[in-house]
């Protein structure tokens, strides 16, 4: 065993391991200390400058924002400022301040300068492809050190704004002052007169706006300025919103007066008129959010907005009439109860002869020729039954004193007889028209026939005229054995006369001169028109008695068929080729119409037609088809004036506030992502 040391010794080893045990406990507080203040990559704020720990006087921050804000203007580079205790997650000054930058959705021209004022420590995180060099940062890095190190943080931000500022534009400008020198001064003058004349131009172009520089004399709005349209949507929300409202509170006294059932299509119009209404206030709240916008989009906007008040005008004005008359008719409603029942009786030998006229064009025409009235009889006394219930409810109505009722039953009687009667109609209509389309067959056969004559007699060098000549006969042949045989389909005879028409028409324009081939072709046109014209007119027939279960489709492709072949007829003496193009552009329209309105109907209503509002044992596709046409509105502020903003009046609907669309203001103000950061060496400790 050792001698035992000393008392002495003992406790001076004692103290020196307190004094280390409270050495290591202060360097352990100091360090949680400063992981505790350090940060995170944060949000940025808006503007330039995220001061995190006050480290900038208020004035301070009010030059540095100001001064940042000039860079942004008068350079290619934005430069960002973020202030932190210490940096953390990650603790490396250029990985925290890269990270920062892009959860920020900084670009490459978009610069941020991160200064950890505890740490002593920064970094300049700069975007891949900016437009400073790695060594111009290193440089504005090493000008800063002095002014961090004295705590003098705005003045070092200044500076770094001017070095990124002055690397912008002073060293190309003398560049160009180098290259130009004292041999050009007169063309500096020269160029420096033609500027001032751009910028005043320029300037009127400010002023103007968006207002186009020449006006168009199809657009009103063209000779207004910004203002000016500004004021016109402005006025025009306010009229119209007010003509919503109006029209809301009159179809609820319509309602109680008339019914649900008479008045769902003004119903509808105020639902529709509604929804414009709400796509206005969101353009509305779109002009005037903080988010800045261009003159072209502001007058856009304004434009769509008087635009979108004029069709709720339009869509109110629509019910109008057709309200008046039903309150009219409620008025005269034992002198109109009397003149719709005579209507009713006169229409029923119509209505006996349509399962004649029916099996008259079957027995000579294919069933897909006659598919547009095949129910057409079955439809039609559907509808004679439900105007025959109506008129007993009307007068049923009438003795009691409901006047209303009455009237909105009599209404529906004669909408459902002069419905009967147009189904009857088409089936003779269709009739002529396919006797018509067989006798163009007929005429058009014997035109091939004499153009195959004339074909053979040209000169045939390549063979193409003897192909079609022989393509034409063959199909001339099939045409006539369809004429006169059962089962004929006039409109498919038509059409394949006409593409061997076509085909040996190209051979014979090969040899004839450039008016015949005009002259021709006008033919050709014409008998496309024909076909468009048949297959229009059976499209509409069927989609306006059905309209109660027909989309938006067949419509859409009905209503651009009639545009076609509207243009084709006006260009028919002045291009034929194009007018042609267009007609049958018409027909395949209307074909491609027809067949919507058909899947549309088999949709609605597999099992048949049927039901009514007065007692009809079947489903409600009938009553919707009645309905859609009976009260084509009905409705509208029972014999107001119109309605609407532009005129003036009352007659509109239901509000619907502003629906303000939300812009984010970062996204807005750096428009870009990040696009990855270039990672440089840089930065360090002041």
């Amino acid at each position: 065993m050792g001698a035992p040391r000393p008392v002495a010794q003992t406790r001076m080893t004692t103290w020196r391991l307190a004094l280390i045990a409270l050495l290591l406990a202060v360097i352990g507080s100091a360090v949680s200390a400063t992981a505790a203040s350090a940060t995170a990559p944060p949000p940025l704020e808006d503007g330039f400058v995220t001061d995190a720990v006050g480290a900038l006087s208020s004035s301070e921050e009010q030059a540095v924002e100001a001064r940042l804000t000039e860079l942004a203007a008068q350079s290619s580079a934005d430069l960002f400022v973020v202030l932190v205790d210490g940096f953390t997650d990650p603790a490396d000054a250029a990985a925290w301040a890269d990270q920062t930058a892009e959860q920020n959705g900084l670009g490459p021209e978009q610069y941020l300068l991160a200064i950890a004022v505890d740490e002593r420590n920064y970094y300049i995180s700069a975007g891949i492809g900016g437009p400073l060099s790695d060594a111009k940062l290193d440089d504005v890095e090493q000008k800063m050190q002095p002014l961090l190190s004295a705590d003098d943080w705005d003045g070092a931000i200044i500076l770094a704004a001017d070095e990124i500022q002055g690397d912008g534009g002073a060293g190309m400008l003398r560049i160009v002052l180098l290259l130009a020198g004292l041999a050009v001064v007169a063309l500096i003058i020269w160029a420096i007169v033609r500027l001032v004349r751009k910028r005043r131009r320029e300037a009127e172009i400010r002023r103007r706006g968006a207002m186009p520089e020449t006006p168009d004399p199809n657009d009103p709005f063209s000779t207004m300025t910004d203002e000016q349209v500004a004021t016109a949507a402005g006025s025009a929300l306010v009229q119209a919103d007010d003509a919503i409202t109006s029209s809301r509170e009159e179809l609820g006294f319509a309602v109680a007066q008339y019914g649900e059932a008479a008045t769902a299509e003004f119903t509808q119009a105020v639902d529709a008129a509604k929804v414009k209404m709400s796509e206005a206030f969101d353009l509305k709240q779109k002009l005037d959010d903080a988010v800045e916008d261009t003159v072209f989009d502001r007058r856009a906007w304004n434009l769509r907005i008087i635009a979108l008040c004029d069709e709720i005008d339009d869509t109110l004005d629509a019910q109008t009439a057709a309200f008046d008359a039903l309150r009219k008719l409620e008025e005269n409603a034992g002198p109109e109860l009397e003149r719709v029942t005579r209507e009713r009786a006169a229409v029923q030998h119509v209505l006996e002869g349509a399962d004649a006229a029916l099996a008259s064009l079957t027995a000579v025409y294919d069933a897909a020729a006659l598919t547009p009235v095949a129910d057409n009889p079955a439809q039609a006394r559907e509808r004679a039954a439900l105007a025959d219930r109506s008129l007993a409810a009307a007068g049923t109505a009438l003795a009691a004193g409901r006047t209303a009722e009455a009237a909105f039953a009599i209404r529906t009687a004669e909408q459902s007889t002069a419905q009967s009667a147009q189904l009857v109609r088409a089936i003779t209509d269709l009739g002529g028209e396919l006797q018509q389309l067989e006798g163009q067959a007929r005429e058009l056969i014997t035109e091939l026939q004499g153009d195959l004559v004339a074909a053979a007699q040209l000169p045939d060098q390549t063979g193409s005229i003897a192909q079609a000549v022989a393509t034409t006969s063959a199909q001339l042949q099939a045409a006539q054995t369809a004429l006169n045989g059962p089962a004929r389909s006039p409109q498919r005879t038509l059409e394949a006369l006409t593409t061997a028409d076509a085909q040996i028409d190209a051979a014979i324009a090969q040899g004839n001169e450039t008016i015949q081939r005009a002259q021709r072709a006008r033919q050709v046109l014409d008998q496309t028109l024909a076909q468009a014209h048949s297959e229009i007119r059976a499209a509409r027939e069927f989609i306006d008695t059905r309209r109660g279960t027909v989309g938006d489709t067949a419509r859409t492709r009905l209503s651009q068929a009639e545009a076609a072949i509207a243009h084709a007829t006006s260009l028919r003496d002045q291009n034929a080729a194009t007018a042609l193009s267009e007609a049958q552009n018409a027909l395949t329209l209307a074909q491609h119409a027809f067949a919507a309105a058909q899947s549309d109907v088999r949709a609605y209503n597999p099992g048949g037609w049927g039901g009514d509002p007065y007692g009809g044992s079947r489903d409600s596709g009938l009553a919707g088809d009645i309905l859609g046409g009976i009260i084509g509105g009905l409705l509208s502020g029972g014999g107001s004036s119109g309605g609407g903003w532009r005129t003036g009046g009352g007659g509109g609907f239901s509000t619907s506030g502003f629906g303000g669309s939300s812009r984010s203001s970062r996204s807005s103000s750096f428009g870009r992502s990040g696009g990855g950061r270039s990672g440089r060496s840089g930065g360090g400790r002041f």
